[in-house]
């Protein structure tokens, strides 16, 4: 596999501000993600549950980028393997993906802040529509991923209640806007604060998902992360065909993960007791 590692400079440029921006990192393959990503919701009836997107609320299909032969491949590619090894290590865990049609804003939050195990988690971020400030671009407030510190602390409190704390609307607060093209891959760890404003009713997305991998002491937190699945009624942390056409290469970053998930099809089955419908994020 030739490498495509990321330098110092990149990674010290992660550590400090918990984002990366890849302009055109995926250009060549472009048309054919796009095709492999309509593919996945024509299977899923075109939206959330197998009804078609209405356009009035999020639409998420999970286990995304599983369910295709194309798309599992993009964590074979190594542009996108090296930038998980770079942060997280050659044995980092692929802990599954979503595809996503985005409606309207997305208030500020944090996919994990400072849980699962305290390892690092980083999202991959795929956009397949041109995206501006105004238009439902990422929007990331740089830094707010460093746990413990009083500034990331406070936007960790206060960030979502920014009218009542701040006096300031949530596309009013200070952020940097990370506008993209097609082709155009983003990286940004889980703890830090991001939203989206302004976006149409059809905005396409998709996000792969790792981590660290984690050591023996903390198989409970991968536990526990894993059956966060439930809601989605998923019975296995993978769908079958990622699995299917793993190399061996691929199953170092699957194995962890198919050795930890056997408690997931239990929780799910309560959940969909509990629940009208699998979750929207």
């Amino acid at each position: 596999m030739t490498t495509t590692r990321l330098t110092p400079q990149q990674l010290a440029q992660f550590d400090t501000f918990g984002y990366l921006g890849f302009p055109g990192l995926l250009a060549d393959k472009a048309d054919a993600i796009i095709d492999a990503f309509g593919a996945v919701w024509d299977m899923h009836g075109g939206g959330h549950n197998g009804k078609p997107h209405d356009g009035k609320a999020r639409s998420v299909v999970v286990q995304f980028l599983d369910q295709s032969e194309y798309l599992c491949t993009l964590l074979d590619d190594p542009r996108i393997h090296d930038i998980a090894a770079s942060i997280l290590g050659d044995d980092f865990n692929y802990m599954g993906s979503d595809g996503n049609f985005y409606v309207g804003d997305t208030r500020w939050h944090s996919d994990g802040y400072g849980g699962r195990g305290g390892l690092k988690h980083i999202k991959i971020a795929f956009y397949l529509d041109p995206l501006t400030r105004d238009t439902g671009a990422l929007r990331v407030i740089p830094g707010s991923h460093r746990i413990g510190d009083v500034f990331s602390e406070q936007l960790q409190r206060d960030a979502a209640k920014s009218e009542d704390i701040w006096g300031i609307s949530g596309n009013q607060v200070p952020a940097l806007a990370l506008e993209t093209q097609l082709g155009d891959v983003l990286v940004f760890n889980h703890d830090i604060k991001h939203s989206a404003w302004g976006g149409s009713t059809h905005r396409r997305m998709f996000t792969m998902n790792c981590c660290q991998r984690y050591p023996e002491s903390k198989l409970s937190d991968l536990r526990d992360y894993i059956g966060g699945g439930s809601r989605f009624f998923i019975e296995r942390a993978y769908d079958n065909t990622i699995v299917r056409t793993a190399n061996p290469e691929r199953m170092v970053h699957l194995e962890q993960v198919l050795a930890n998930d056997g408690h997931l099809a239990e929780l799910s089955r309560k959940r969909r007791i509990d629940m009208s419908e699998p979750a929207r994020g």
